[in-house]
């Protein structure tokens, strides 16, 4: 689910205005406490999507895993939907920057719950690491312009997204995504 914006909730712009973003700034924020996560991996998937497999020129892209309960107050605060999601994006560029020429500029905050990615995998047989990835995934794709609303483009970007997931699984090792615990000695 895209929201085009949220008040109160702005991150600064790396050009003069919102469509002049060149360079790529990546924050990972983990407010779960549901799973332990290897925030440096998952950097390196998103990094991979961003810079090696999507056509985006420049990003300010917030990524934040968080519970359900923060998830359950997005959703029905921006969303108007009760209970949880997977994925909620946040765009902040103006809807006419999203019909510009390739490639694109990104300026958003994607919030994954991590409570939700446990259920879906249990329920789809797979991994949780695979689900959190999965909704990265399908976040950064609602910002490239995929939407889910109808059986053909929901269709269309299931494709896209399994493709992706398939190359970050084989080049990164997704069950390492979990970090193990500190050992003290």
């Amino acid at each position: 689910m895209t929201v085009p914006s949220r008040q109160g909730f702005r991150t600064a712009t790396t050009g003069s205005q919102l469509g002049e973003i060149q360079r790529f700034t990546l924050r990972l924020a983990n407010r779960q406490r549901a799973c332990r996560v290897d925030l440096r991996l998952l950097r390196r998937v998103a990094g991979t999507l961003l810079t090696e497999r999507l056509p985006v020129q420049g990003c300010d892209l917030g990524v934040h895993l968080v519970a359900a309960l923060e998830m359950t107050r997005l959703n029905e605060t921006f969303v108007h939907h009760a209970g949880p999601t997977d994925v909620i994006t946040f765009d902040y560029l103006p809807p006419a920057s999203r019909q510009a020429p390739r490639p694109f500029q990104l300026h958003a905050d994607i919030f994954i719950c991590v409570d939700e990615a446990l259920v879906q995998a249990r329920r789809f047989r797979t991994a949780w690491q695979s689900e959190v990835v999965r909704y990265l995934i399908h976040g950064l794709l609602h910002l490239l312009g995929y939407d889910d609303r109808t059986r053909a483009n929901r269709g269309k970007m299931k494709r896209a997204e399994d493709r992706l997931l398939r190359e970050m699984a084989a080049r990164f090792p997704l069950s390492q995504f979990r970090r193990k615990p500190r050992i003290r000695p």
